[in-house]
């Protein structure tokens, strides 16, 4: 049966379109017109007046098995694995009704992920579309060595790789300095060689997959960009000479706003179980991480949107309020929508989602609003009236709003 979206405003994943129209059937987006030539249409209608249909939103950098704990690796380690999976079902739907349509897992745990990427990728269950990197590669003694595939030395690193790839990962996540979250290092430090970095990602190439790197120092993120990586995760520390070679090579940044924001505000809240060692990495590096996010975004470089939820405080099904965040420190509303949609596609190689056009899959969130006016209406889940997935709705609270209307003509 198909479904007449009409009324309202209408952002496609790059522009603002007035007067629209989109007619979804079959899960699919089947045209997008002016609203004029689907008059007679005798099918269900979704009245989308006073508000903006939008994409599904999608986030570049989750991890689906961390609970947002004060010190998600130690509560972590406390479950079965079949509680793990059981929960991470429960915060990807989460995620999904919070208006994230698509996620990318940037590392999990024994690929226990990798089920609940698959239950919802044939659609066995509605939740969002996912991409999963598998076992972060570190060094020993680096970051994300808790749960990653610890390699050192070239043949290593190309052997990590090689197991990712085997057991069915999307992409690739290799460890390219220290981390706020991990004792003992320095996010400043570059902890893999350029040549392991070179070896890794070419690895990962030569089997089609997508790169990421976890890169917060300058000389990591130089290492990474410099073998052919395709996304920076956090890029704290980036200089001139990383936005200018960045941007040359076409590489994504994914900047995890959320993420210290989060631990940040989580700790002045009064969590006192998120470790001294976190507090007092993520005090240091806050203001340089918004001021290298803003480099980048000046100089035109690529932006996809990312959260790292998952991390302390930073929870699934909250991940659109990092448009806000975006947005508070220079990003505009348009760019924000598009980082967080059409550009985030793009770097998962979603060719069928991020943008409302036809043939694409029916995923939409629909604002109560204008988030091009107020980018709170498409951030804050509060705001959203519907959100679908394949043509399925995931959350509908259009019967919130019209209450609230009736209530406001009462008065």
């Amino acid at each position: 049966m198909a479904t007449l979206y009409v009324g309202g405003r209408l952002f496609d994943g790059e522009k603002v379109l007035d007067g629209q129209a989109v007619l979804e059937e079959g899960g699919k987006v089947r045209k997008v017109a002016p609203a004029a030539e689907f008059a007679g249409f005798s099918g269900e209608t979704v009245d989308t007046a006073g508000g903006t249909l939008i994409p599904g939103l999608i986030d570049c950098h989750v991890h689906s098995l961390s609970g947002a704990e004060g010190n998600p690796g130690v509560v972590q380690d406390r479950l079965s694995p079949a509680q793990l999976t059981v929960r991470g079902m429960e915060f990807m739907r989460a995620t999904l009704e919070g208006g994230i349509t698509a996620v990318r897992d940037c590392g999990g745990k024994d690929y226990i992920e990798f089920a609940i990427r698959d239950a919802y990728n044939q659609r066995r269950f509605l939740g969002p579309t996912m991409r999963c990197a598998g076992r972060m590669i570190c060094m020993t003694g680096g970051h994300g060595n808790r749960t990653g595939r610890i390699a050192d030395g070239i043949d290593e690193v190309v052997k990590a790789v090689r197991e990712q790839v085997h057991a069915g990962s999307d992409l690739v996540k290799i460890m390219a300095t220290g981390g706020v979250m991990t004792a003992g290092v320095n996010p400043e430090d570059a902890h893999y060689s350029a040549e392991e970095m070179k070896a890794g990602i070419s690895e990962a190439h030569r089997f089609h997959k997508c790169c990421a790197s976890h890169a917060q120092g300058a000389l990591g993120v130089l290492n990474a960009v410099r073998g052919g990586i395709d996304s920076i995760e956090h890029g704290i520390f980036m200089t001139d000479e990383c936005v200018k070679e960045m941007k040359e090579r076409g590489v994504w940044l994914v900047p995890t706003l959320a993420a210290v924001k989060n631990i940040l505000k989580g700790y002045d809240d009064g969590d006192r179980s998120i470790p001294d060692y976190v507090i007092e990495k993520s005090r240091r590096v806050f203001d340089r991480h918004i001021a290298s996010v803003k480099m980048y975004y000046k100089a035109g470089g690529r932006i996809a949107m990312g959260t790292d939820a998952g991390t302390p405080h930073n929870r699934h099904g909250e991940n659109a309020r990092e448009l806000e965040f975006m947005c508070e420190i220079g990003v505009s509303t348009r760019d924000s929508l598009f980082f967080s949609t059409a550009s985030a596609a793009d770097l998962m190689r979603l060719s069928d989602q991020g943008r409302i056009r036809e043939g694409n899959s029916a995923d939409f969130v629909l604002c109560d609003g204008d988030p091009l006016a107020d980018i709170k209406r498409a951030a804050r889940k509060e705001n959203h009236r519907l959100v679908v997935k394949h043509g399925q709705v995931a959350k509908d609270r259009r019967g919130d709003f019209v209450n609230a209307a009736q209530r406001v003509a009462a008065e």
